[in-house]
Formats: C-alpha cells, sequence, structure tokens
C-alpha cells in the first residue's frame, strides 16, 4: 500500500488498477483543472489497526470545463503527487453534483480505504503524509494537483484496565493496572507500547464525565500500576492521548464500590 498500490473504483463501475510503481500516464496538464473544499476523515487523523479494512469518507469540488474520463479522486501521498507514494487500497468516488454547470463547477464524495494486511503496508507508513487530487481527462492527459492539506495516519492503539480490590473500604488502597499497546503493522499484531505516558482517570458515582488523576509511564512491556486512596465509589479507566505515529484510546470503565 505505501508504494501507490491502488485502484480506484468508480461510480459507473469501472475499475483502474496500478501497479506498485506510481504509474502515471504520458501526457500530465497543468492548468484547466482546480480542486478546492477538500476534506478528508473531516479533519480526524486516519488510525488503522492490524486486520480490519478502514474506510475514510473524503469531499472535494473541481472545477473544470475540459473533458474528464475518469476520476476524479484525492488521496494521500508522500514525496511527490506523481511520482511519490500514495497510501490506500482502494477508492470509490462518486458522480459529481453540479453546482454550476456553466464553470464546471462540480462536488464529489468519496470513500479511500486502508488495508493493514496489504504486502507493502508497514509501520514506516504511520505519521504525516500530504494530499493530491488527481483527475485523467480525454485523450490519455491527466492534471495533478497538491491540494496542500496535510494528513496523520496513526497505528491503532489498545488499552486494558483493571481496579482493585472491588468493594473496598474508604481509606485503603485501591491499585490499578492496565497495559497500552499499539499495532504493529509489520507482523500484524499488538504488541506492548513501552514507555508511553497514559492518564489515569476517575468518574464519581452520579458523575457524566472523566477528570484526571495522575499520569503514569508504561514499563518496557507497556504495563501499568499505580495506587490511588479509596475516597468515594466510581468508576476508573486510563487514557491514552496518541502521538503523531499512533491514535488515542481509552480503556474500557471499571466501578469500584467504596465503602
Amino acid at each position: 500500500m505505501g508504494k501507490s498500490m491502488w485502484s480506484a473504483v468508480l461510480a459507473g463501475g469501472a475499475a483502474l488498477a496500478f501497479t506498485w510503481v506510481a504509474a502515471v500516464p504520458a501526457g500530465a496538464v497543468e492548468g484547466g483543472v482546480s480542486f478546492s473544499r477538500v476534506a478528508v476523515n473531516g479533519g480526524k487523523p486516519i488510525v488503522i489497526g492490524v486486520k480490519g479494512e478502514v474506510e475514510v469518507h473524503a469531499v472535494f469540488r473541481m472545477t473544470t470545463k475540459l473533458r474528464y474520463d475518469s476520476g476524479p479522486t484525492v488521496f494521500p501521498y508522500r514525496g511527490k503527487p506523481d511520482s511519490g507514494d500514495t497510501l490506500h487500497s482502494a477508492v470509490i468516488t462518486t458522480d459529481g453534483k453540479v453546482v454550476d454547470r456553466v464553470k464546471g463547477i462540480h462536488d464529489f464524495e468519496e470513500w479511500l480505504y486502508f488495508d493493514p494486511r496489504d504486502l507493502d503496508f508497514g509501520n514506516e507508513d504511520a505519521g504525516a503524509w500530504k494530499t493530491a487530487a488527481r483527475v485523467y481527462l480525454a485523450g490519455d492527459a491527466y492534471d495533478t494537483d497538491d491540494v496542500n492539506l496535510p494528513l496523520q495516519v496513526r497505528r491503532a492503539t489498545a488499552v486494558t484496565v483493571n481496579a482493585s480490590p472491588e468493594p473496598v473500604a474508604a481509606g485503603r488502597t485501591i491499585t490499578v493496572t492496565g497495559r497500552l499497546t499499539r499495532a504493529n503493522w509489520d507482523t500484524h499484531t499488538y504488541q506492548g507500547y513501552a514507555r508511553s505516558t497514559v492518564s489515569l482517570q476517575f468518574k464519581a458515582a452520579g458523575a457524566s464525565s472523566y477528570t484526571t488523576v495522575k499520569k503514569v509511564t508504561t514499563s518496557s512491556t507497556g504495563a501499568l500500576r499505580t495506587t490511588v486512596k479509596a475516597t468515594r465509589s466510581g468508576t476508573w479507566r486510563w487514557t491514552y492521548y496518541g502521538n503523531s505515529t499512533s491514535g488515542a484510546k481509552s480503556s474500557a470503565g471499571d466501578y469500584v464500590a467504596v465503602r
């Protein structure tokens, strides 16, 4: 996936298959096509696990009076839009909605698909990407534009929690443990995420939101362990806020009654 393997499935059912090396037909044109109002995944990072295909929604506007055969599409890239790496397994684009027929303005919806099981997909693909837009014009020409939209692609994380004893006497010690793991796209497994800062949070019985009690650093295996004083009944959880290559995640809550 990280080496420009992708297929574009158009609304009419046609499919375009490309090779691992970025393959672009001769006859590039500059000018005559512009893209605007591009949004991918609502501006949020694209977080990918180890097995399931991830679907990402995108929208954009294309303005052109030129005839086009297929597309258009927007897609993540690194390097140069026409010769660098792209990152998606497949893309589906709707027929354009006419905004102004005389000026050639159309709005499009698109769905990008990311499958971590693709052979060329690996941990090096996490991090910063840019966004390009391309349309294939009549006569084997094409137009590719950098739309100046940064994207973050992140490895999914998972967090577990256990608070004990349950119940506990007021004033006694509660031990909260857990483990932070992160998707490894090279091995297709979740592995312990070492030396990462995770927030221990508490929601008192009857409250509607969590508050952070303290921050804890994971061990070399991703393990979490800390103690707190039992003052009132409520639910404990761990929250990891992510970084430039790792997605944010909260554990389920573990309720402890204080008597």
